[in-house]
């Protein structure tokens, strides 16, 4: 019988409809700090960490980025997350089996603590149903470096090829790629075409399709 994968899961976009969120605060904070900022100029640096998406954004407008943007931008990130979150449907169900069949998960975000920590409250997802946690502040490089998610890896005590991925941004799975793990990509941020490119192995539209991917790829 083949071994069941451990899954390694990115938060926002994936559990969490967080991006239009996150984007909200960002476009406030930066306004304090003189940069008029629009959607679009977010959508390259999606999934890189709140560093990159918002001190890109930043230098793209010619200011150079301080770390008190991102302290103001997540200030105002918990403000509003608690109206604002959005929990994807199959996100609670999917988590609750895979816990009751005792598959390893972990949760790897490139965001900062206090981002997961407010998401997980938010969505009533317990902290403790994943074997790790770790988050932008516990490496030095993140996505596309593989960083993240052999961190998330070891903490489960597993190979990165006994690991699954699950992620919604391109440089997400493209390190899932460098860290020598199978990758399944759901389609909320990019398109299946741009994940597949990016070397997704499965792609789906929502969550709650993941099950029938993991057990596709345990049987191979």
């Amino acid at each position: 019988m083949k071994k069941k994968h451990a899954v390694l899961f990115d938060m926002d976009g994936v559990l969490v409809d967080s991006e239009p969120v996150i984007e909200a605060a960002a476009i406030a904070g930066l306004k304090e700090f003189g940069v008029d900022a629009k959607p679009e100029d977010f959508v390259p640096f999606v999934g890189m960490g709140e560093d990159k998406y918002i001190g890109g954004v930043a230098e793209k407008y010619g200011v150079p980025y301080k770390l008190e943007m991102k302290k103001r931008v997540y200030e105002i990130y918990v403000e509003i997350v608690p109206e604002k979150l959005k929990v994807y449907g199959g996100t609670l169900g999917l988590l609750n089996r895979l816990a009751a069949e005792k598959r390893p998960i972990a949760l790897a975000s490139s965001a900062d603590r206090v981002k997961v920590h407010a998401n997980l409250r938010v969505a009533g997802i317990d902290p403790g149903i994943f074997g790790a946690i770790v988050t932008g502040e516990d490496v030095v490089n993140k996505k596309p470096a593989p960083d993240i998610y052999l961190a998330a890896a070891e903490g489960l005590g597993c190979l990165p090829e006994e690991c699954v991925v699950a992620e919604d941004a391109i440089s997400g799975v493209k390190a899932a790629g460098a860290a020598g793990m199978k990758c399944v990509a759901v389609t909320t941020s990019f398109s299946a075409r741009q994940l597949e490119e990016a070397g997704a192995d499965v792609v789906i539209d929502e969550i709650g399709e993941l099950y029938r991917a993991l057990i596709t790829i345990d049987a191979l």
